[in-house]
């Protein structure tokens, strides 16, 4: 083997070594990108953890040496351009793209201009050049990066897109890992669902007393738009636009993520849709933060311990208190068959029934009535 390639394969497995080392995303990511940087050299990267089924970035975010990028307002132009506007970068489709990486001079036959994008926030940056890849795991998006070269450097090629798409699951799996509950989250007073209202234009006009506790639990993840002395975080910003995108019958995919906050551990959702007037225009656009419930979740808990579709199913249904008979007859299975995927589950999880289980998953998001402690 050629020593470059024999470097490149050593880079790329410590890459992913320490990222799946890492002790939270926000640290996966800043070791992910100091060794990305050695074999495929950048300028400015911006890191997004994404909601898995909706694919809206959430938190944590990461951006490196973005200070300049666009002005005050990139981050709203970002995704109004990601949603709003019809361009020639596919890059919406990554996360279900046979390939999860695509460059931006490569998807315009080096003609970037073509794209809105790049006229309106790349250029004026100084950047000539973008690299973006979708980290997936078993087809789920769990996060992304976007890898930025300065004007007047070389394009992204080929052979560096494929690296960054080989590195899409080891990363989206290292990613989906701290999905799992670390620890039982303690019992704590929050604050009851928090409402903001957008203008037409995507202005903040008001906002209830419950949003302010929101806002100042996710205070790390800032998205760069500012209103009423507070900078809204990404997922605020991208799940506006997204609902925004849906009243103009431009995207259909629901405008709504969950996120897991990195200072207390609690998930939460957030979801927003437009209103309209009389006449039947788009009006404001309401959204709503507030605590995430246990249906809300699941899906996300138990894909991080690589559970199969069935054993997913079934979990689910335990946490909702259904009895093994119960269960048999909903999934349209034999008694026996549910209770060994039951046991399938405990040994993927560590617990040994089905209390444990579920106050392991979900204890801190919902309290069934009653579980079955039985066969």
């Amino acid at each position: 083997m050629p020593p470059i390639a024999s470097t490149a394969n050593h880079g790329r497995t410590e890459l992913i070594e320490r990222a799946a080392a890492a002790e939270s995303v926000r640290e996966l990511f800043g070791n992910a990108s100091a060794r990305l940087r050695r074999l495929v050299p950048f300028d400015a990267a911006v890191w997004l953890a994404t909601d898995p089924a909706t694919t809206l970035p959430t938190a944590p975010t990461r951006a490196e040496d973005m200070a300049h990028f666009g002005g005050k307002d990139a981050c709203a132009r970002l995704w109004e351009l990601e949603f709003m506007v019809a361009d020639v970068n596919p890059y919406h489709e990554l996360a279900r793209a046979p390939k999860p990486a695509a460059a931006l001079r490569m998807v315009t036959h080096d003609r970037p201009a073509r794209s809105t994008r790049y006229r309106e926030l790349l250029q004026p940056s100084g950047f000539g050049d973008e690299l973006r890849a979708v980290m997936r795991a078993d087809g789920d998006p769990w996060a992304s990066v976007t890898l930025f070269r300065a004007a007047g450097r070389p394009a992204f090629d080929a052979h560096e897109t494929e690296l960054l798409a080989a590195l899409s699951r080891p990363l989206a799996e290292a990613v989906r890992d701290h999905a799992r509950p670390a620890a039982p989250v303690a019992a704590i007073d929050e604050p009851g669902p928090g409402l903001l209202l957008f203008d037409p234009g995507g202005e903040l006009i008001s906002m209830n007393d419950e949003a302010t506790g929101w806002l100042d639990e996710l205070a790390g993840d800032l998205g760069g738009q500012c209103a009423f002395g507070v900078r809204l975080p990404m997922v605020v910003v991208s799940t506006l636009m997204r609902a925004r995108a849906n009243a103009e019958e431009r995207d259909h995919r629901t405008a709504r993520a969950r996120m897991r906050s990195s200072s207390s551990g609690r998930w939460f959702v957030c979801h927003a849709s437009c209103l309209r007037d009389a006449a039947g225009n788009i009006g404001d656009t309401s959204l709503v933060i507030e605590p995430a419930m246990a249906a809300e979740i699941a899906p996300i808990v138990t894909a991080a311990y690589e559970l199969s579709l069935r054993e997913r199913q079934i979990t689910e249904l335990i946490a909702l208190g259904f009895a093994t008979a119960d269960m048999a007859a909903r999934l349209n299975l034999s008694a026996h068959t549910v209770r060994d995927y039951v046991k399938a589950i405990f040994d993927k999880v560590g617990v040994s029934s089905r209390g444990e289980l579920v106050a392991k998953l979900f204890a801190e998001h919902y309290a069934p009535a009653h579980f079955d402690a039985g066969n």
